[in-house]
């Protein structure tokens, strides 16, 4: 049986609920349903080149070149468009495919499960609820607990350490994410 046979079959037979996707990897997903929308211009003056490209047209980071793949320290990860948590470092763990690998959320509803087709493969595309911003994928061959992988691209996160209670350079607090939509 192919790999890719393999993933379909695993894919289809977890009970998962997704929305349907029909953007093909690379495009940018319509944010009218997103709780906190920024306009194009911002995120471009705010992001790097690599963090927009990744979190508004779907992109990838180099594996094993992310910011965040090899790190280690204790805090929380953030979504580097809105400043949502998302991640502890606590679930971090190393899975050996080039890019930061967390097994759990810290909430269940900061992460929105889509359907994605591209490449000619079934994979599982994770965005930030909140902005709609592009993290990554989810895949079943992680540890216990959870049993998830959650394939994320450095560029899509920012990082608060526990030491410093500090945010890095660059993001945005969780305060100023609204429960309502705003345009910013």
């Amino acid at each position: 049986m192919s790999a890719f046979n393999l993933l379909h079959l695993v894919t289809k037979s977890q009970p998962v609920a997704l929305r349907a996707c029909g953007l093909p990897s690379g495009s940018r997903r319509d944010k009218k349903t997103c709780k906190v929308v920024f306009s194009q211009q911002d995120l471009k003056k705010r992001l790097t080149p690599l963090q927009y490209h990744v979190t508004q047209e779907k992109g990838t980071e180099s594996a094993f070149e992310g910011e965040f793949t090899y790190h280690n320290a204790h805090g929380v990860y953030k979504c580097v468009v809105c400043g949502t948590p998302l991640f502890k470092s606590e679930t971090k763990f190393d899975s050996s495919s080039g890019w930061p690998s967390f097994y759990d959320v810290i909430a269940s509803d900061t992460i929105t499960l889509t359907d994605d087709y591209s490449f000619g493969m079934h994979r599982v595309e994770t965005s930030c609820s909140q902005c709609g911003a592009h993290l990554g994928h989810i895949f079943d061959d992680g540890p216990r607990p959870t049993g998830k992988r959650y394939c994320i691209n450095s560029a899509s996160l920012s990082f608060e350490s526990a030491d410093m209670n500090q945010p890095r350079e660059g993001s945005i607090s969780s305060t100023s994410v609204q429960a309502d939509k705003t345009e910013l």
